[in-house]
């Protein structure tokens, strides 16, 4: 019997009022073909890595086959999309298949990307192309293994279905896993429809589904409201230490569990640049990297403003306020981290400051300068000034971090394990995506494969690898990236 089989599916998004979704099946696509699968997903399932050879993995993946217990559905929300609000947008090219829960008693949504039209496909065909699900399933997968908040990616079926954007791509499908798929815009379509009841009846699913510790607060909304502000800090500090940029943040792109969600023309920083626009469609750079933070502050006032049938609006203004100071403050413990300080001392805010001005004045890769750090001793620390641009600023910057240095209580060489363990040698760079992806578009997944499998593990050097740690040559710098997918 197939391992699929054994899923245990717990559908409880499907038992809410018919309002919030429209169910339908799967449009397949034509001669599917797996292009990769997630080990480390499919284990979040209780499966086992071979599961990948099961020819059940493409069958479901495509829309061919649908699980038993599966109940697919697409669902409905609004959000705000580049500052202005759309009334209603929902699930245009994807399904919620439902929700299984694995041994450990956690519920994971999944959800397939690609799976046809639906009521809110708008203008769309419905579909996904195969280069946006692999960038999607690269990101996913990437930034878990940095231990960053995201949904996963348990895998990418290919096929010969022909999907029109710029020119003809192969369709594709991707298969999503997550916690949740709530939304902000799942708030506010409600909202601003004014039915209320609705709103209510989705707050308490949020509250009995994913965030019971709140259940026990005297007012369970705003307790809600307080964790997703948290989980939301949390995760935009992770993306500012470690060089994300989202590129479409709109409500509708937030997720209310705090993870990484929905990813389209995303970034990783190569030379530290804090202006940094990644989206090709971003006229007016409202997601530019150095922006994320006062955006995700923006998306929690949207969202806010949503609740206030529930919740206080100057409660609400008091939650909303902790955003800012927490942020900063998980933003500093993961640059504290990153530069091997294990206690926070006076200063340690401007040293941080200082390192990230020095880098920007020198256009230095964001990645590498951080793992340079990590592999130098302490004494030989004024080396790496030779890496920089501004030799007179580095070698200054260099002495202040030697000295701050003195006052950790762990051996150099400790400190130097550490930071590698956080300082990745291997980065997600969109040149490196747009190769296994050319190749992939001609049936040929190893070059994706292999990248995957070298970014599974991004802090440890690994044989032959080189070419994947390399910096980017300066012509493959700061790509662009379409929306269209």
């Amino acid at each position: 019997m197939s391992a699929w089989a054994a899923l245990s599916f717990d559908n409880h998004f499907a038992r809410l009022d018919p309002a919030f979704y429209t169910r339908l099946e799967p449009t397949p696509l034509s001669e599917p073909r797996l292009a990769i699968a997630s080990a480390s997903a499919l284990a979040l399932l209780d499966l086992p890595a071979n599961t990948v050879d099961d020819p059940a993995l493409v069958t479901v993946c495509a829309g061919q086959q649908r699980w038993a217990g599966s109940d697919p559905l697409a669902m409905l929300y609004a959000g705000h999309q580049f500052g202005g609000y759309n009334p209603q947008l929902g699930d245009g090219r994807g399904l919620l298949l439902g929700q299984v829960r694995n041994r450990r008693g956690e519920s994971w949504d999944l959800h397939l990307k690609g799976a046809g039209l639906t009521p809110y496909s708008r203008m769309g065909d419905g579909r996904a192309v195969l280069r946006s699900s692999i960038r999607e399933f690269l990101a996913s997968e990437y930034l878990a293994a940095l231990n960053i908040p995201t949904t996963r990616a348990l895998a990418v079926v290919s096929s010969n279905t022909r999907v029109q954007r710029e020119h003809l791509e192969r369709g594709a499908t991707l298969m999503r896993l997550a916690p949740s798929h709530l939304r902000f815009g799942h708030f506010e379509i409600f909202y601003y429809r004014q039915q209320f009841d609705l709103l209510r009846q989705l707050a308490d699913y949020a509250l009995q589904q994913h965030f019971a510790d709140c259940l026990t607060d005297p007012q369970p909304y705003a307790a809600l409201y307080r964790s997703v502000v948290e989980r939301t800090a949390g995760l935009i500090a992770h993306w500012q230490a470690y060089g994300f940029c989202h590129g479409v943040m709109n409500t509708d792109n937030m997720a209310l569990c705090g993870q990484t969600f929905d990813f389209g023309p995303y970034a990783f920083l190569d030379d530290y640049e804090p202006g940094y626009i990644c989206n090709a469609s971003d006229d007016h750079g409202r997601y530019a990297f150095n922006r994320q933070v006062d955006i995700a502050q923006w998306n929690l006032a949207a969202l806010a403003q949503a609740l206030t049938p529930l919740v206080a609006v100057e409660q609400l203004r008091e939650i909303h306020a902790l955003f800012a100071p927490l942020q900063q403050a998980h933003f500093q413990h993961l640059m504290r981290q990153r530069l091997g300080l294990t206690c926070e001392r006076d200063g340690d805010d401007t040293l941080v400051v200082d390192w990230l001005a020095l880098l920007t004045r020198s256009r230095a890769d964001f990645h590498l300068s951080h793992r340079r750090l990590s592999d130098t001793p302490c004494e030989q620390l004024q080396q790496v000034a030779d890496d920089f641009a501004d030799l007179v600023g580095a070698r200054t910057w260099l002495s202040t971090y030697h000295a701050r240095l003195q006052h950790e209580t762990r051996s150099d060489a400790e400190r130097q394990q550490a930071m590698r363990a956080v300082n990745p040698l291997y980065v997600l760079r969109n040149h490196l995506a747009q190769e296994a992806i050319t190749a992939a578009e001609h049936d040929d997944f190893a070059p994706l494969r292999r990248l995957h499998e070298v970014l599974s593990q991004p802090f440890t050097a690994q044989t032959n690898c080189a070419d994947l740690a390399a910096p980017p040559a300066e012509a493959l710098k700061r790509m662009h990236i379409s929306c269209s997918s």
